[in-house]
């Protein structure tokens, strides 16, 4: 199927629906329009290019001085869980505790180049480091075993191949691999002093879940952001291309890459679920008319050339294979659905998804540090229903689309940004007019 325009007059139900829901959650969980007095600076003393850029964006966007923590932890992407407690997780909160008593001063916290990205799992004790052992033991037993037998009957392989996957579930029980999450997301619930580390923890600002009954949901929860990159020129850029972009207004295209027609789309999986978002995002920002927008609905991705100015941009798959398909206006904002394309944003992994559009040109983006499980992605029709009716900043977009704390996704752009406020015409949270 070739890539097509789409008319505006798609999903009427659709985009009724989620844009009411997205007004009341600007009326209650988040409000309307973050605020340079709501942020908190995280710097790192260690990385001293992280406490620059921190003065630079401050400055730029009139966050009070007295709105930065700096600490003193790991200048490397990974951190402790040890560590994390002791040198992130203590100092915010204490900050917080002392100047934001009743948490209403800080909604948002706002990480900097050189703060750790992702944090490990608790130590294991010593029966669990010796069953570990034992695991890894037997799973190399079973590799020899599979390989012997495969002149045998196929039941005997299936047999052992059984054994070899529960033994690696095992393996991550034990390793405690669900626990891995980026700093990002566990910081959001650095006021909630009792919640399980194990696996993720529902997101009560999320727009999937209202109206439903979730239980106890943490309740003291702030914003999250992070302004990072592959070099300190890059932070620079997005902080200079986000202001750049919001007084103008983002112009471009838009540009959606689902895998499967909707007529082609009636199996219920959780991947074309997903597609359907896909599809209905794109049809979202036709509805709004402040973008041209192309839906690609084959298989492949758009190839190089095919995607000339990117204002917006949605798709997948393609593993740590980024695809040189867009040339990027200034202010664009997109993510990439694939597992781990956050892994690093330094390093030598430069196809990574983020790092790539980071290094490209665009200006917020987003992406998991680990397997988050495809549920784990910030839903693509709340994120750009909400972004670009304008009136929600970009850390309050995300908010809203991604359904779990505690987890693996990281955001990566200004906080503060919203590319549509040009065209928004209502007030920008300070009382005055927009254009």
């Amino acid at each position: 199927m070739e890539k097509k325009r789409l008319p505006p007059g798609l999903l009427w139900p659709l985009l009724i629906c989620l844009l009411a829901t997205v007004f009341l959650l600007i009326g209650s969980s988040v409000a309307i329009a973050l605020n340079p007095e709501d942020l908190l600076v995280v710097t790192n003393r260690a990385v001293a290019e992280g406490a620059q850029l921190a003065r630079y964006y401050m400055s730029a966007r009139h966050v009070p001085s007295a709105n930065l923590i700096e600490l003193d932890t790991s200048k490397g992407e990974d951190v402790s869980r040890e560590d994390y407690d002791k040198e992130i997780a203590s100092p915010v909160r204490r900050f917080l505790s002392e100047n934001d008593p009743q948490g209403k001063r800080f909604r948002c916290i706002l990480l900097m180049y050189g703060v750790p990205l992702r944090v490990g799992p608790p130590a294991m004790t010593g029966e669990e480091k010796r069953l570990l052992l034992e695991l890894q033991e037997r799973k190399a037993e079973l590799e020899s075993e599979i390989e012997a037998a495969e002149k045998q009957d196929q039941k005997a392989i299936k047999t052992l191949r059984d054994e070899q996957g529960e033994i690696g579930k095992k393996i991550e029980k034990v390793a405690k691999y669900s626990y891995v999450a980026s700093v990002d997301s566990e910081i959001a619930l650095v006021m909630e002093r009792h919640y399980p580390l194990e696996g993720w923890v529902l997101n009560r600002y999320f727009a999937g879940f209202r109206g439903r009954d979730m239980g106890n949901l943490p309740q003291r929860v702030l914003l999250v952001s992070r302004l990072d990159g592959p070099t300190e020129a890059v932070v620079r850029r997005i902080v200079d291309d986000s202001i750049w972009a919001e007084e103008r207004g983002l112009s471009g295209k838009a540009y959606f890459d689902a895998r499967w027609t909707d007529k082609e789309n009636q199996d219920p999986s959780a991947y074309h679920a997903y597609d359907r978002e896909i599809h209905n995002a794109a049809a979202l920002v036709a509805k709004s008319k402040k973008l041209p927008v192309v839906l690609d609905e084959r298989a492949r991705l758009f190839q190089p050339g095919e995607a000339p100015d990117a204002a917006l941009y949605c798709g997948w798959y393609s593993l740590a294979k980024y695809v040189d398909a867009f040339t990027w206006v200034r202010g664009a904002v997109g993510f990439h659905v694939a597992s781990s394309e956050c892994v690093s944003l330094r390093g030598n992994r430069t196809q990574l998804w983020c790092r790539a559009m980071l290094e490209r040109g665009v200006a917020a983006t987003l992406g998991p540090v680990g397997e988050p499980y495809l549920q784990a992605f910030p839903s693509p029709e709340i994120f750009f229903a909400s972004l670009i009716e304008g009136r929600l900043t970009l850390a309050e977009c995300y908010a809203i689309s991604v359904p779990f704390w505690s987890w693996r996704m990281v955001l990566i752009g200004d906080p503060l940004y919203r590319p549509f406020k040009a065209r928004f015409g209502g007030t920008d949270g300070t009382g005055e007019k927009t254009r």
